[in-house]
């Protein structure tokens, strides 16, 4: 949960970086709007527990400032309006197409529901955000929606069809960016290697990466969010043989390492093809790191098929580890699925998390003694071009790029010291 406050106006994000960049947009929104003492939820609906989350802090918002008015959007809120709109803590229930509309946030409008279809919308706006507060990184929507249908999500229900943002806009936005001091751009979205099928042309997520770079030769990095394996182009992975800005780290959208389990989750893709598509990005990028969102626990999942995921970690090389235990979410075919008792969910994810965290001190381990580009987010401390956490033993500026030599690590970040001025 992030908060950002603005001048009587406080925006509470859960859940993705999409979230986090709509959470800018809106922030802008709620202040042309001339929207005063409130507090703007932006919930996540990817596990039960992530909504509970939203609940619990929506009463306590309301508690700590019992005279602001609470607004509740984001995924959670589109799928289920009548459940928030329904609290008391609550004064309005914005959908997520709306949410992004300016009107939305105008005070006193009367209208306590706004929601609609989700499915019925077509396109997705660029929403220029010109900055984020607090960080040298800032996060840019390249994509929005899913067309897939996979058996344990309900996001397409919260997001709707997948819709991309035109190129120009998407340079135009990071030009912003990049002249208001931002050092790196992530590129965002739910399902953003399905980027460009609904444009002129079908431009893939490979080609845009490259032209984006070639556009905006300012932008020092450029990082890319979650990738379904089954849809990396051959163009991205030329790019992140040839593009030296295209930093050196991809997290996959694996979910699980076991070909039944896959197939019952419905993924387009198997424990063959993730294998095949990390080998052919290290033959591209020889110091390439990869991370992966892993699901335990999923119904059916036997003793065997949750050691297939484990294996599949060391087999693939993994270091940056997102587990979750998996959550049930109603409406959605694995949820009618033989379960899996939550006891053993909560095991098998302390598994994953364990193997998770001796790949990182390995990884850590293996960068010692070596150089690292460090882009810092707070004074002396930031990220390496492996998303590598690494504090400086010597006082940088936050928003500078430094080369560094690793000389150490200690918990879960890299130690080390500037080799060079900022640029």
């Amino acid at each position: 949960m992030t908060a950002f406050p603005n001048g009587g106006v406080e925006v509470v994000t859960f859940g993705c970086r999409l979230n986090a960049y709509e959470s800018q947009a809106m922030r802008a929104n709620a202040r042309a709007a001339g929207l005063a003492d409130a507090v703007i939820v932006n919930t996540c609906a990817v596990t039960a527990e992530a909504e509970r989350q939203a609940r619990q802090a929506i009463r306590k918002i309301r508690r700590e400032r019992p005279g602001a008015r609470i607004i509740v959007t984001g995924c959670a809120a589109q799928i289920d309006p009548a459940r928030f709109a329904a609290m008391p803590e609550v004064d309005r229930v914005v959908g997520n197409a709306e949410k992004l509309k300016p009107d939305a946030f105008t005070p006193d409008d009367g209208v306590r529901v706004r929601v609609n279809d989700i499915r019925s919308v077509g396109e997705t706006a660029a929403h220029l955000v010109h900055g984020f507060e607090g960080r040298a990184r800032a996060f840019v929507q390249v994509q929005q929606g899913c067309d897939h249908r996979c058996t344990f999500c309900i996001i397409p229900f919260g997001r709707g069809p997948s819709r991309s943002v035109p190129l120009g806009a998407l340079v135009d936005e990071v030009r912003t960016l990049v002249s208001n001091g931002h050092r790196e751009v992530v590129l965002t979205g739910v399902d953003i290697t399905d980027y460009g099928k609904d444009l002129p042309g079908r431009p893939s997520l490979g080609r845009t990466v490259r032209r984006l770079l070639a556009l905006v030769p300012e932008l020092p990095r450029l990082r890319l969010s979650s990738l379904d394996p089954v849809e990396v182009d051959d163009e991205l992975v030329r790019a992140f043989a040839e593009e030296e800005r295209l930093m050196p780290h991809l997290h996959l959208s694996l979910q699980a390492g076991d070909d039944l389990v896959l197939k019952r989750m419905k993924r387009r893709h198997s424990r063959a093809d993730a294998a095949a598509l990390c080998e052919r990005v290290r033959r591209a990028r020889a110091d390439v790191v990869f991370g992966a969102d892993l699901i335990a626990g999923f119904p059916t999942e036997s003793e065997a098929m949750f050691a297939s995921t484990l294996s599949h970690v060391a087999e693939l090389g993994l270091v940056w580890l997102h587990v979750f235990p998996y959550s049930a979410r109603p409406g959605t075919p694995a949820a009618r699925m033989p379960q899996v008792p939550g006891a053993v969910r909560r095991e098998r994810a302390r598994r994953l998390r364990e193997v998770g965290d001796s790949a990182v001190r390995s990884f850590l381990a293996s960068r010692v003694g070596r150089r690292a580009e460090v882009l810092v987010e707070r004074q002396s401390t930031g990220f390496s071009e492996h998303y590598a956490g690494v504090a400086l033993d010597r006082t940088v500026p936050a928003g500078e790029v430094v080369a560094a030599r690793i000389t150490g690590a200690s918990g879960e970040r890299l130690l080390g010291t500037p080799l060079s001025s900022p640029s």
